[in-house]
């Protein structure tokens, strides 16, 4: 079965707002039909949101034949969750159930830039800074297409990145030895370990000085995709 965060549809789908009056006319929520398993019907805020592409810029809407139809990258992003395109079996996946890709299983995984703004990158040098010798900020700079940063916060021993699907956590303690595990290459070349401390598999590695540990604790993320997210953990520019 299933997972219920799992959305499965082929490439060639469309995604159809009834009427002609489209996704983002008026403020009430407009039941968008798609072409997916077992009729499953969407409803958006068409007034409360709006797709936009990379520059920032609105996307309009694409009417034919008295309907309107809405991007799938548009529908990620409402959803707040990842897209991805599985071509062994052609594909597109809203959402992700954990554990269920492999690394090298041929499934793409979409990443988004993380834009701090200066208030928030201001946050993450003071909560670095709280740890003599360990002063230097580090974030990540990538996260899955559909998550969004939250907040960060300082702890006892090392500093925290809140996203809506994963937190990221780095110390200059490693604590994954601890515990048995599974190694993996990273694709920048470092190392990393997949354990499970609790019911939430983990993966840490060595960056420079400091440890770097990423997890999805609601299971949205899958291990394929938080291994592509390591891999943009880097300095904080200024």
């Amino acid at each position: 079965m299933k997972s219920k965060k799992m959305i499965i549809a082929t490439m060639v789908f469309g995604m159809a707002v009834t009427g002609s009056a489209g996704v983002y006319a008026g403020t009430n929520l407009q039941k968008i039909s798609a072409y997916l398993n077992h009729s499953i019907g969407f409803k958006v805020n068409g007034a409360a949101y709006t797709p936009v592409d990379n520059n920032g810029k609105k996307l309009a809407p694409i009417t034919y034949n008295d309907t309107t139809y809405l991007p799938v990258r548009a529908m990620a992003d409402a959803l707040k969750v990842p897209v991805t395109f599985d071509p062994s079996t052609n594909q597109v996946v809203l959402g992700s159930g954990a554990g269920t890709t492999t690394p090298g299983s041929g499934s793409a995984v979409t990443l988004a830039a993380v834009q701090y703004s200066a208030a928030q990158k201001e946050a993450i040098t003071k909560a670095f800074s709280a740890f003599q010798g360990f002063e230097t900020a580090y974030a990540p700079l990538q996260m899955t297409s559909g998550d969004s940063f939250q907040k960060v916060a300082g702890g006892s021993d090392g500093v925290r990145f809140l996203f809506s699907h994963m937190s990221v956590d780095i110390s200059p303690r490693d604590y994954s030895y601890e515990y048995d595990g599974t190694t993996v290459k990273l694709s920048t070349g470092a190392a990393g370990k997949w354990y499970t401390p609790s019911d939430i598999p983990m993966l840490t590695f060595k960056l420079d000085d400091r440890y770097v540990t990423l997890s999805s604790p609601d299971k949205t993320l899958s291990k394929a995709q938080l291994e592509q997210v390591a891999a943009g953990v880097a300095k904080l520019s200024k």
